[in-house]
């Protein structure tokens, strides 16, 4: 019986394109030309790999390679909420420490910074801005929170107004912290959004806040999505897990910023 050729199941693109995965999830990022000496066939023949793979949702094509996108990518809000789990709640009690008495804090849309919201003291003052109505609803519910509501169009991916005008409150208010939504944040890339429509707002909400605040699950460190908000370093506190799945969490450190793991 003739033995089986291992190049040969190696090459099927099927074969290769699962070990793209691996090698990406273990080094955090892909180059098409080290993948193409790796697998002894062409870069065009990679390229082809990484466009199919990033067509069917798992990896994020960049210039040269491929980078990871975050597991939730392109869910709609209610599923992430349902999915919440117990890590996201911890980080979520542990940012919510941060928030002092008299402060002027906005909450910027997705479940995180509702999960926030619910975890502040009872007894907490503050004013609060968002434009979510879930994460407004929750925060009403404090007697010493004031509460104010961005209007406009309510986008039912993100479960949050958008547009003009609240893009124009928001860049009426200086905030003294900002919690933010975080889709994907990669130390070189930066902080980036599967949704267009939304940059805009997001980078108003940075420019608006004297400190902000990102608090996510490992799985979004050092994934990329289509769309640039803003340079890692625009954040300036990261809460999130320990252990990160692609890259180092000390990547965010020499960037400046301040880290705090649950």
């Amino acid at each position: 019986m003739a033995m089986l050729n291992t190049h040969a199941v190696t090459d099927l693109p099927q074969v290769r394109r699962q070990k793209i995965l691996l090698l990406l999830e273990r080094d955090g990022r892909v180059l098409a030309s080290e993948l193409s000496t790796h697998f002894e066939v062409s870069e065009d023949t990679i390229r082809r790999d990484l466009t199919e793979l990033a067509n069917a949702g798992l990896v994020q094509r960049v210039h040269g390679g491929a980078l990871p996108r975050p597991k939730d990518s392109g869910k709609d809000y209610f599923a992430r909420l349902n999915e919440t789990d117990e890590m996201k709640r911890q980080l979520a009690q542990l940012a919510a420490q941060q928030v002092q008495n008299g402060q002027v804090v906005i909450f910027d849309s997705g479940t995180t910074p509702l999960h926030i919201a619910r975890s502040l003291p009872l007894d907490i003052r503050l004013t609060a801005v968002t434009a979510s109505p879930m994460t407004a609803v929750a925060l009403a519910e404090y007697p010493g929170v004031s509460v104010i509501l961005a209007g406009g169009q309510l986008n039912p991916a993100t479960m949050a107004a958008n547009g003009r005008e609240a893009l124009e409150l928001i860049r009426g208010i200086k905030a003294d912290l900002l919690f933010t939504g975080v889709c994907a944040l990669h130390p070189e890339i930066g902080l980036t959004s599967p949704r267009f429509e939304e940059v805009e707002l997001k980078q108003a909400l940075l420019d608006s806040a004297a400190q902000v605040v990102a608090v996510t699950t490992a799985d979004k460190l050092g994934a990329v999505e289509p769309f640039l908000i803003a340079p890692c370093n625009r954040v300036h506190t990261l809460y999130t897990e320990s252990r990160v799945p692609t890259g180092d969490i000390e990547d965010y450190r020499r960037l400046g910023l301040n880290v705090v793991v649950a």
